[in-house]
């Protein structure tokens, strides 16, 4: 008995896309179809178009998604971000990482197989190609054995080109993410031959993609992604995912091969008649009987798989479906538990702060500092004072126009170095050198707090304060 069971949990010892010389084992998985297979077709059309606008789609001037992490700009949802945001974007990242761990604990990985960038261009874009030019799985095989004929030759090299093609465009949409859709147009329009190091980028990237979507596949779900690992961890027998009723399908005596006009409960064999089907349909090539693992994707395609069968020779649907383990021990609803409502209150609470903290932010902020290495000057027998520099930053789509700085408290007079108004270009900064004379009688000591507003015109558009120095007084 421990024998059988070490050799049933055997296959947890080694991933199913390596032989056990530990080469390459090539999944070539059934073309699924069925009623799940529709709708995440619906739902994967949708992201990528959402995926392919997004960079080009503009809100009040912004891009509606930009992660330009070289000059530490991003844009969500058409909100910019800039550096002294940053604090609102690890709440933002915070709350993506609690939302999806929720979502697992709750539904499994259910992300991976019906949201994921990955799976959906691999099983909807490549692999729909691949079905196209190459066949079926039969064919598929075939075709993977024969030698290098003409006809390999034809069918390898219009599907790699065409895959070359695709990882082209879907580096160039990434690149949009990165340095903005109005960058790479521009960028496209002057020629690559103007851009050399940024047509080297779109390169490494396009290399990148082909290598991912032509031979690394669901390798990507099962090696290379960490989520896949955090299943165990968050994962418990109340957590809904695709998986097999192996108290209906194996019964007493286990799955047996369909035979008409037999009677199976008699015989004590569940409704699995081990057609392998599950196991033909499976894009990362595991037998969803053998219970949850590592490389389940939960994309549904055991199920419609299954559904056919069970339809066809007459046993009711949902032998593999959306389920939790106590819902096929113990016949339990799904429930909302202790360890879910935390994550929902944590998930409320950050949700509400980010919502506060946009609220309050500003869309100019300001910063005055004092020239480092300078020490405080006399300006005849009263007068003491400090150089310091600004940096004034615009977060809209406008520019700024009339802007002066002006010594809110205490009294005294400020000196521009140049122009006594400036301009903040839109999503931009003016910076520049400035002047800050007091009456030391209006010091409280070596060091004074100073308040100073940004005007446009005459109207205040942000606050900001400094420190003064002067001489240690000996009152």
């Amino acid at each position: 008995m421990a024998q059988n069971t070490e050799n049933k949990e055997a296959f947890r010892d080694s991933i199913g896309t390596v032989t056990k010389e530990g080469k390459r084992a090539w999944v070539f998985p059934k073309k699924p179809s069925g009623n799940y297979y529709k709708y995440r077709k619906y739902v994967s059309y949708f992201l990528l178009a959402f995926l392919l606008l997004a960079p080009f789609i503009k809100i009040n001037g912004n891009q509606f998604l930009l992660f330009n992490v070289l000059e530490r700009r991003f844009n969500i949802f058409g909100l910019p971000f800039w550096p002294q945001d940053f604090y609102l974007f690890v709440i933002s990242m915070i709350i993506g990482v609690i939302f999806i761990t929720l979502f697992t604990v709750s539904f499994g990985r259910i992300f991976c197989g019906w949201i994921c960038p990955q799976t959906i261009f691999m099983e909807m874009v490549f692999r729909r190609i691949e079905y196209w030019i190459d066949g079926d799985r039969g064919a598929q095989i075939r075709l993977a054995k024969q030698p290098w004929n003409a006809e390999k030759i034809r069918k390898r090299g219009l599907k790699w080109s065409i895959f070359f093609f695709i990882s082209f465009i879907i580096a160039n949409i990434f690149l949009a993410y990165l340095i903005g859709s109005d960058q790479l147009i521009r960028y496209i329009l002057e020629g690559p031959g103007n851009h050399s190091s940024t047509l080297v980028s779109l390169t490494i990237f396009t290399g990148v993609f082909y290598f991912i979507f032509a031979w690394f596949r669901e390798q990507v779900c099962i090696i290379a992604c960490p989520y896949g690992r955090l299943q165990g961890v968050l994962l418990d027998n109340k957590s809904v995912v695709v998986a097999y009723d192996y108290k209906r399908g194996e019964a007493e005596n286990g799955r047996k091969k369909f035979r008409k006009n037999e009677d199976r409960n008699a015989l004590g064999h569940g409704d699995c008649i081990d057609c392998s089907q599950c196991v033909h349909v499976c894009p990362t090539g595991i037998d969803i009987r053998n219970g949850t693992q590592l490389e389940c994707v939960n994309c549904t395609a055991c199920i419609d798989a299954c559904d056919h069968i069970m339809e066809s020779v007459g046993y009711p649907k949902g032998l593999i479906r959306y389920a939790s383990i106590d819902n096929i021990e113990k016949k339990a609803r799904f429930t909302f538990t202790p360890r879910m409502k935390g994550y929902v209150a944590v998930l409320t609470i950050l949700t509400g702060l980010l919502i506060g903290m946009l609220f309050l932010r500003n869309d100019v902020e300001a910063s005055v500092l004092r020239l480092p290495g300078q020490l405080y000057e006399h300006k005849g027998d009263y007068i003491i004072s400090n150089v310091y520099t600004y940096k004034v930053i615009n977060k809209t789509v406008k520019d700024i126009e009339d802007v002066q700085i002006k010594l809110l408290s205490p009294k005294g007079e400020i000196k521009s170095v140049g122009n006594k108004t400036f301009i903040i270009p839109k999503e931009g900064l003016a910076e520049g050198t400035l002047f800050i004379e007091i009456d030391k009688g209006l010091l409280d000591n070596d060091k004074t707090k100073v308040k100073l507003g940004i005007y446009s015109g005459d109207t205040l558009i942000e606050t900001t304060s400094a420190t003064f120095l002067g001489p240690r007084s000996y009152r």
